[in-house]
């Protein structure tokens, strides 16, 4: 099978497409025949091994641990492992394939409880751009920030993968949503948009009982002042590449964990991994049209390299999506 294969950490030029063994499912696991899968900044965080802290905790120095790269996936079933129910040959799924990756192929073998029936509304391309943004939304806004309705929550980062669903959830859960960037997110349903380039934030006199970090761009003060007395700042990765750093993101996340012992404020940090049980919740709200994945470009598998360089620098808004 054809499959993007990397040998070594670096940047999208590391990334080759190759001939590979088609992977058999092992006891629980599922073998999908690839449709389509989408790019996240995980992807390229494990392309490059940045931070380079990330290298430490996966105890692997020279390059990734699984060779090929993508985690978001929607295709058929093509065969199942012993002990697998509810998913036959021939059934239309989606699901992340966790940290073993493996997507960006022609095949791929999945944990089952890692992959649900795909959303009869949604095509290949639209569900394999939910499973890993949508359930970190998901478990950010309802589960980390407990976010009730007619709070007021700002979504830094909104026109990006996982701010896109979080700003359509924030709305279906009922609360009031501000967001930073324009067209794009007023469209998604947000109650308020801030302009980055016309206006600051952190500036304003706005408050919030809950800001959802995705970017990880702004000071953690910058961050805790627009947040009520008793609000909650969630704090997550992501954010584009700089070209090498020792902690990235958990820099500002281990500043918060720190501040969160000498305030009433709530400052935690999440990270979205998706399951069946996500997955549900995520199709529940997509067929009551609460929800619907926002994809900016497609590429074709060959091009993967230039699909994670598109999102890396920025320049992508919602989901990137590789087709087969």
């Amino acid at each position: 099978m054809k499959a993007i294969v990397q040998d070594r950490y670096g940047s999208p030029d590391t990334l080759s497409l190759r001939e590979t063994a088609q992977p058999r499912p092992s006891s629980g696991e599922v073998l999908v025949r690839v449709r389509a899968a989408a790019v996240n900044a995980y992807d390229w965080h494990i392309m490059r091994g940045d931070p380079y802290v990330l290298r430490l905790t996966a105890r692997s120095l020279r390059g990734p641990r699984f060779r090929i790269r993508g985690r978001d996936v929607a295709g058929v079933v093509d065969a199942v492992g012993d002990g697998v129910t509810g998913l036959s040959p021939g059934d239309e799924v989606y699901g992340d394939t966790g940290e073993s990756d493996g997507a960006f192929a022609e095949y791929v073998c999945v944990p089952a409880e890692r992959l649900a029936p795909k959303p009869a509304k949604l095509t290949f391309e639209q569900a394999a751009a939910v499973p890993l943004a949508g359930s970190t939304a998901l478990v950010g806004l309802r589960d980390a920030g407990r976010l009730r309705a007619g709070q007021h929550v700002l979504v830094n980062g909104a026109s990006g993968g996982v701010g896109t669903f979080a700003v359509q959830i924030a709305t279906a859960l009922g609360a009031v949503c501000s967001t930073r960037n324009v067209e794009l997110v007023t469209s998604l349903g947000a109650d308020h948009v801030v302009d980055y380039t016309r206006e600051d934030f952190a500036r304003g006199m706005n408050r919030y009982e809950l800001v959802l970090d995705l970017v990880g761009n702004r000071s953690l003060a910058d961050l805790r002042r627009v947040l009520t007395p008793e609000g909650t700042l969630l704090l997550s990765g992501g954010g584009v590449s700089r070209g090498g750093s020792v902690f990235g993101p958990m820099g500002l996340i281990i500043r918060g964990r720190l501040a969160s012992r000498f305030t009433r404020q709530r400052i935690a940090d999440f990270s979205g991994s998706s399951n069946r049980a996500l997955l549900t919740s995520l199709t529940e709200l997509i067929e009551a049209g609460r929800v619907e994945p926002v994809i900016d470009r497609d590429f074709p598998l060959e091009k993967t390299a230039e699909a994670i360089r598109y999102l890396e620098t920025e320049h992508a808004r919602a989901k990137v999506v590789i087709t087969l």
